[in-house]
């Protein structure tokens, strides 16, 4: 074993880690607020509103991720007539795809809170959205913190598949590094820590943030 590929190709791995580090960040910004619209439509009594959201989670969470990916790579430049970069056509399979699993958590925490919340909104005369904003949402995002921040470190995971369009993140600049230096094992071990390393952040974060809401009860 030669671990010395590590720190001779490092730029080069640091390069396609921002590049995971950007996508995952901007999709679950995009996919989270995608989820909040979604899972309170999903809620929604007016089946015009209802039956779209529960249309898009169930065929969306119905097909593999990779399928997602194929659909947006190569189907948008021929609906649109444009081309359309690699690492847009990823993040907005990313987008849509992890939209419907936070859809989901966020109708679970919404459901969560309990009803005696809701009526006490709705006898201050509030209107649907400042009772949402500032009662329902508030103690849902509670609730739902730990299902989200699972989420997120999927998501964050799942970015290695933008591999299959050409996007040159983490896993496929270890693969650029590995066909040219012949280390694969040094390489794909560096990149497990990569991953590992940035998943634990996130869960200890998850932790955190936990008991700080916690203690605010």
């Amino acid at each position: 074993m030669d671990w010395n590929v590590i720190p001779d190709n490092l730029g080069f791995l640091l390069k396609g880690l921002g590049v995971t580090l950007r996508l995952a960040l901007i999709a679950m910004v995009l996919s989270f607020a995608l989820g909040i619209i979604a899972g309170i439509a999903r809620l929604a009594r007016r089946p015009w509103v209802h039956l779209p959201a529960v249309l898009y989670i169930e065929l969306v969470r119905g097909v593999p991720l990779i399928m997602v990916i194929f659909w947006f790579y190569f189907f948008i430049p021929i609906i649109t007539g444009r081309p359309m970069d690699n690492f847009g056509s990823a993040l907005i399979a990313f987008v849509v795809f992890e939209g419907a699993y936070m859809a989901e958590i966020v109708r679970a925490g919404i459901q969560s809170v309990p009803r005696g919340q809701v009526d006490a909104a709705l006898s201050t005369n509030l209107t649907t959205p400042q009772m949402m904003r500032y009662v329902i949402l508030p103690q849902a995002l509670r609730n739902m913190l730990p299902s989200l921040v699972t989420q997120f470190i999927v998501l964050f995971k799942d970015t290695s598949l933008a591999y299959i369009i050409g996007v040159i993140e983490l896993t496929r600049a270890a693969s650029i590094v590995s066909q040219r230096e012949i280390r694969p094992f040094e390489l794909y071990v560096f990149i497990a820590m990569a991953y590992w390393v940035f998943a634990f952040g996130l869960s200890r974060l998850s932790r955190l943030l936990e008991n700080r809401l916690s203690h605010r009860v």
